[in-house]
């Protein structure tokens, strides 16, 4: 529901960023990678419940995956850096609930456990939906130049980010956020699928 507002809020000053790190000759897969790495360092500060640097390896992530995708636009798409990027990014977002039960199992266990059930939900429907979509090229309506098309629902990655955002400033608050934003997963999920399916379905119907 965010990402449209987020998107015009951040596209200016991505692009002006891109255009000074393409004068200095940097790849779009060097930031990915890089901004996956330090969001990797997440883990281990959740780990050890040092929250607010967690935070920062959060922002930080998320700000490169912001920035590569403006690279990218700037030097030209490619399919290697778009299948880098999405991968990284639902191994960055399993690794999160994933800090968060290192951090305090008795508590957090069950919660980091449920969230990433959810994940699979919408991470499947996701990428089920745009093998199909890349098929029978069926283009993206909100972002034309997205690697992959996103289907609509109620949490993406800036409803992602929040609940991540939040769960670091109220560790002791983690499962009912994780609880809610679960939740909120699973009725994405369910929209995709139920969407996803009509969608191609009227598409596979015999013409008369």
């Amino acid at each position: 529901m965010l990402d449209r507002y987020a998107i015009a809020i951040i596209r200016w000053p991505l692009k002006q960023a891109a255009v000074q790190l393409t004068k200095w000759r940097v790849k779009p897969d060097t930031v990915t990678l890089s901004g996956f790495l330090i969001g990797l360092l997440a883990v281990p500060a959740l780990a050890l419940q040092i929250y607010w640097l967690a935070l920062v390896f959060i922002i930080i992530n998320r700000l490169f995956d912001g920035l590569d995708g403006a690279l990218a636009r700037e030097q030209g798409l490619t399919d290697a850096g778009g299948f880098l990027d999405i991968t990284l990014d639902f191994i960055f977002y399993a690794a999160i609930p994933f800090g968060f039960a290192l951090a305090d199992p008795a508590n957090n266990a069950i919660a980091a456990s449920f969230l990433l059930f959810c994940f699979m939900g919408t991470g499947a429907s996701f990428l089920a939906f745009a093998i199909m979509a890349s098929k029978h090229q069926i283009d993206n309506p909100v972002y034309a130049n997205k690697s992959m098309y996103y289907i609509g629902g109620i949490t993406e990655g800036t409803e992602t980010i929040a609940s991540f955002v939040l769960m670091c400033l109220f560790p002791t608050y983690m499962a009912w956020i994780a609880g809610i934003f679960g939740a909120a997963c699973l009725i994405t999920a369910a929209t995709r699928v139920w969407a996803g399916y009509q969608t191609l379905r009227t598409l596979n119907t015999p013409s008369s």
